[in-house]
Formats: structure tokens, C-alpha cells, sequence
């Protein structure tokens, strides 16, 4: 698929889990990607969960890309990206805003008064206003290019028509990432820039299959997963999408994975089909 040739895209937190998924897909697709991150490899070192290890993957894939080591809790380093983007492309078309740093202390389901309160530092410093501050530094380089570019900017979070997740803190920073997206779509709309919150499933990250003892050769072993995804079903919704010249009619509203599945007819790498993720009453 090359329905995004000429484009440039930049994939935050990219080395691993939904935003390597988005950055290997969209690469495929024929965008140019760069994918930031705070695992980098080495020469030597280009391991599967590393900055390096994603770029061997992108070239293997047939497509084109850069990393960049970044740490987007450091505005410094953040501003340092979009210039290189700017100095390098001129211009930027999509970006994923999918840094998060929110899994630092397990996601316990307690009340909020039992759970510790550094959840806050976690979510919110290496989690939304990572995600803010890339919008502040990236937005007046995807509006340099005029109104009426077809530019996309998504928030991975997580949503399920705003039902209760069972964790306060997680609960609070992924509907402000939703929220995030809603006030950009309306300040962007006269730019021609969507602003989607993007919503996954039951998915199979590398933490997630640490955590069951397995892998991605052998998930369909393990009852807790039968209902997963991979994380390209995702990077797929976000291929649909930057390549929906109508995409601006979703701007601020929050989408599903597998609801886009139905819509833009593309499946999981298995050919499944996996419907929207709900959260149990």
C-alpha cells in the first residue's frame, strides 16, 4: 500500500508498543517517518525494542524514515525535533502524539485515596504534557504549508464512550488527551489539520506479552488473548485515516480501532477483523 508517498510523519515514543506499530505501518504506506524515542540502540546494539532496531525494520519493510533520541519530558529536546524535521523536510504532514511514560507503577483498579499519587508525575508530566508540549513545538510547522493540506495530528489514548476505566489516574490523563484533541480540532480546523484521539483495543505490546510469560509467536496460546490485536491494527486505522481526504469530518472526535476497522474495510496482520474494545459494566 502507497497511499501516503511524499508524506512526512513523526511518531513519538516510537521504539516500541502502539507507536512502532504506527511508525511501520505508515512507513509502508510510503510516508517518510521519523520515530523519537528514549531507547536507543547502537551500532551494535539494534535490538527489536530499540530506536535503531524499529529504523531496521522500517528499511526492511521497503520504506524510508530517520530516529531521533528524544526525551519528550525535556521541552528542549522536544523544540530540538521539530527543528531538525524543519531543517531536514520543510514541512510536517502527520503527526502521532503517542509518548507516554503512564506505566511507571502498575494501573492498579482501587480507589483513588488507596493509589499512590505519583501516578500524577507519571501521567501527566511524561504522559499529556509530553503530548502537549510536542503539539506546541509541531503545530506551526504543519500550519506553514497553508489550509487545506490534508495534515493529521493523532492522540493514542484510550476511550470507550467516556466509561468509567476503574483507575483515577489513568481515567483523568487519557480523557485529557481526548479532551486535548477536541480544543486542537477546533483552533486547527480553518488550517485544514484534524485532530484525532485515537483509541486501541485489547492490544499486544511488548509489556503485554512480558507479563503473560509469551510472545508473538506463540500469543494464541494464552487464553487472556484470544480477543488481542497487534499493534499494526492500530498503525493501519492511522494509515486509514491520514489517507481519508474527508478526515476533517472526524476532527475532535474520539475514534475506535475496530470501528475504523468496519469503516475503511483493512483487518489485523492475522486477517481478523477484531470489533471495539468495551470496557466490562
Amino acid at each position: 500500500m502507497t497511499t501516503l508517498n511524499g508524506k512526512i510523519a513523526l511518531v513519538t515514543g516510537g521504539s516500541r508498543g502502539a507507536g512502532k506499530g504506527i511508525a511501520l505501518e505508515l512507513a509502508k504506506a510510503g510516508a517518510y517517518v521519523y520515530v523519537t524515542g528514549r531507547n536507543a540502540g547502537s551500532l551494535q546494539d539494534r535490538g527489536p525494542r530499540t530506536l535503531e532496531g524499529v529504523l531496521d525494520e522500517i528499511h526492511e519493510a521497503g520504506g524510508a524514515g530517520a530516529v531521533i533520541r528524544c526525551d519528550h519530558t525535556n521541552d528542549g529536546e522536544t523544540e530540538a525535533v521539530i527543528r531538525q524535521i524543519a531543517a531536514e523536510k520543510g514541512r510536517l504532514d502527520i503527526l502521532v502524539n503517542n509518548v507516554w511514560g503512564g506505566n511507571s507503577l502498575p494501573i492498579e483498579i482501587k480507589p483513588m485515596w488507596e493509589l499512590p499519587a505519583a501516578h500524577w508525575d507519571n501521567m501527566f508530566d511524561a504522559g499529556v504534557r509530553a503530548q502537549l508540549m510536542t503539539n506546541y513545538y509541531a503545530v506551526p510547522l504543519m500550519r506553514s504549508g497553508g489550509s487545506g493540506a490534508g495534515k493529521l495530528i493523532i492522540h493514542t489514548t484510550f476511550w470507550d464512550d467516556y466509561k468509567y476505566v476503574g483507575n483515577f489516574y489513568y481515567d483523568l490523563s487519557k480523557n485529557a488527551l481526548v479532551r486535548m484533541a477536541f480544543g486542537l480540532a477546533a483552533e486547527l480546523a480553518e488550517d485544514g489539520i484534524a485532530v484525532i484521539p485515537l483509541s486501541p483495543g485489547w492490544m499486544r505490546t511488548e509489556l503485554v506479552l512480558d507479563s503473560l510469560k509469551t510472545d508473538e509467536a506463540h500469543w494464541r496460546e494464552v487464553e487472556e488473548l484470544q480477543a488481542s490485536e497487534s499493534t499494526a491494527y492500530i498503525g493501519r486505522a492511522a494509515v486509514a485515516l491520514a489517507a481519508d481526504p474527508g478526515v476533517l469530518k472526524l476532527s475532535g472526535k474520539p475514534q475506535q480501532v475496530g470501528r475504523l476497522a468496519e469503516e475503511y474495510g483493512f483487518t489485523d496482520t492475522d486477517g481478523r477483523r477484531i470489533p471495539v474494545f468495551r470496557v466490562p459494566e
